[in-house]
């Protein structure tokens, strides 16, 4: 690992290196298969990689796998980010994105599937991620373990499902 560097979650954190990274299954999965290695803006390069196993692999299972998907992906990022984060001495480290992965699959979930819908729903995920409005910011701020890391993005999630409900019933969006 290398010197402390400037992470958008955690400023103190030291920033890992790949090798450190792909030393651990755990590891692997925190740092969203190393997506959250890349700089600048890990979260948007989580949410990236998030997209594109969604595209690949994860919308075409039946909605009944897709949710059990969701809950385990979940699950194990709790436990995955909690470890992670205490290996670190960071418990909401940048490159931790497993937590943006998961949320913006549930978003996906229930996105219209046109690559316009995705797109939006992509670019409203990423900001209410970043602005944390409440009660995202309160989660964010009080909560430093791997539930609090899984948990702010789902409320980030659920704005981003909010809006894109919104403009889906105003025929805004298909």
């Amino acid at each position: 690992m290398q010197a402390p560097s400037s992470s958008s979650k955690d400023t103190t954190a030291i920033q890992p290196t790949s090798a450190w990274v792909f030393r651990s299954p755990l590891r692997i999965v925190a740092f969203g298969l190393g997506s959250g290695l890349l700089r600048p803006a890990s979260g948007t390069w989580g949410t990236l990689c998030g997209w594109l196993l969604w595209v690949l692999l994860v919308s075409r299972l039946p909605d009944t796998a897709i949710a059990a998907v969701l809950a385990l992906g979940f699950a194990l990022g709790c436990w995955a980010c909690q470890r992670v984060g205490r290996e670190l001495g960071a418990p909401d480290h940048g490159g931790m994105v497993w937590d943006e992965i998961v949320a913006f699959w549930l978003v996906l979930w229930l996105t219209p599937a046109s690559g316009w819908a995705q797109l939006v729903a992509f670019v409203l995920f990423r900001a209410f991620d970043i602005v944390k409005p409440p009660p995202v910011h309160y989660f964010d701020r009080h909560f430093k373990n791997g539930f609090g890391v899984m948990l702010d993005d789902l409320l980030a999630a659920a704005y981003s499902l909010l809006v894109m409900a919104i403009l889906v019933r105003f025929q805004l969006l298909a």
